[in-house]
């Protein structure tokens, strides 16, 4: 029987996942120089973490969670989003504590799992890079993570980006607006999907981020919450705006966007690219704000909270699809030639000593003739070819061959073996 691999999900193999590594590894850079630490958590948590930190009305709860009882009668779900599970570390291992530097900044990668339709840059097993500061008030902390995140796509070569930003201000903002929605819904109750019939009373600003035709013209026109702010939730918008409009940063504001999970308030923003390859206007790459009440709601103190995450299969996709050009790791050091099965052990030896040397090397392990040996290394990119048979065995040499200028000169073995990495930049390096 032929096993395939689970629908939603992709096998990562060699040549592309240096592409990973790459995108992973300048995110750890530029996470670094902000003072980022990572974190790594389970892959699966309490179902009641997501359940009470998503909303149990949010489209991630109720329809794409995989979950289910362990042997020990547990509930329990695979992490649908890096932040919940990064807040209960926060809150379990108690580093709000004072003996930790305020605000406590964390990095994630790691993989989510959403059950839903898979698409192009959207799996059911899907990888996210994301950030959290905890313990901050400051509209600078917000404005600090946005930053960070257009460094690292502008660091990856992406250009022509924006940010789209919005507050859904503090508790008594939002419910003043919560009321003024579920008056303005209201009257449309029947014209309205049936998912958000059903959060029209237990969340309603869940409304506004329906996907579905017959709820989007009621959206167009709906109230919109910046006219509810309270005075201190306005003016944190204000210095929110006004950070971003010294460093020069190009946003817009959009009244409408409220993100996928309910934990959020005031700032929330989503970073955007112009890219031809997925169609005319912005296309969404990165998204976050702050969560005041979280870490409280896991159990732990009133420290407030602010992220992003980042798909990085969307990433990576749209990075091909653009022809942004990413560093290659280098091919092979060397590669050793060995002609005839006598030569095995000291072909062995001679790639030992090359990896010693801290260089790439390989060599032939099917006893092959040597116009494939030779076929293979120029595949691979050696940058040099060690060359031993019967004869510069008896000899007690080694064939050494410079492939970018064709110097070729016999080596003593002795030499290889006692300090390969002196031999390699003798020939290669000092020319």
């Amino acid at each position: 029987m032929r096993y395939q691999r689970p629908k939603g999900t992709a096998d990562i193999l060699p040549g592309d996942s240096q592409t990973w590594q790459y995108v992973e590894g300048q995110a750890r850079q530029i996470f670094k120089t902000y003072g980022y630490q990572e974190i790594r958590t389970p892959l699966f948590e309490s179902y009641d973490i997501f359940s009470r930190s998503a909303g149990d009305t949010s489209d991630v709860v109720t329809k794409e969670m995989y979950d289910f009882k362990d042997k020990g009668d547990r509930h329990i779900a695979l992490r649908p989003e890096g932040t919940a599970g990064v807040v209960r570390a926060f809150v379990e291992n108690k580093l709000y504590g004072p003996e930790f530097n305020k605000p406590y900044k964390v990095y994630y990668i790691g993989p989510m799992f959403r059950y839903e339709r898979p698409q192009s840059g959207r799996q059911r097993e899907f990888h996210q890079i994301g950030v959290e500061a905890f313990g901050a008030d400051n509209p600078a902390v917000d404005v600090e993570v946005i930053t960070m995140a257009l460094r690292f796509f502008k660091k990856l070569g992406l250009s022509d980006l924006r940010v789209a930003v919005n507050s859904l201000g503090d508790q008594e903002s939002r419910a003043n607006y919560r009321q003024a929605l579920i008056d303005y819904l209201k009257p449309h109750y029947d014209e309205l999907s049936e998912d958000s019939k059903e959060r029209l009373e237990k969340n309603p600003l869940r409304v506004l981020d329906s996907k579905d035709e017959r709820d989007q013209q009621f959206v167009e026109n709906a109230p919109s919450i910046l006219d509810y702010l309270t005075p201190a939730a306005a003016e944190r918008f204000d210095q929110v705006k006004e950070m971003l409009d010294s460093l020069g940063i190009d946003y817009v504001v959009d009244a409408t966007m409220v993100r996928g999970l309910d934990y959020y308030n005031h700032t929330i923003f989503e970073v955007m690219v112009k890219a031809k390859s997925l169609g005319h206007g912005y296309t969404t790459i990165c998204g976050g704000g702050r969560y005041s009440g979280l870490v409280e709601e896991l159990g732990g103190p009133d420290e407030p909270g602010v992220g992003f995450g980042i798909g990085l299969e969307r990433l990576i996709l749209l990075l091909g699809d653009e022809g942004v050009e990413l560093p290659t790791e280098d091919g092979l050091d060397v590669y050793v030639v060995g002609i005839g099965e006598a030569t095995n052990l000291e072909s062995f030896r001679l790639v030992t000593a090359a990896r010693d040397a801290g260089l790439v090397a390989e060599r032939d392990y099917l006893n092959r003739k040597p116009k494939a040996q030779f076929k293979t290394a120029a595949k691979e990119g050696a940058k040099v070819t060690l060359t031993v048979g019967q004869r510069e065995i008896e000899e007690g040499t080694v064939h050494f061959k410079v492939m970018a200028t064709g110097k070729e000169v016999s080596v003593p073995l002795t030499d290889c073996l006692a300090d390969f990495g002196k031999v390699y930049q003798e020939h290669v390096e000092e020319g």
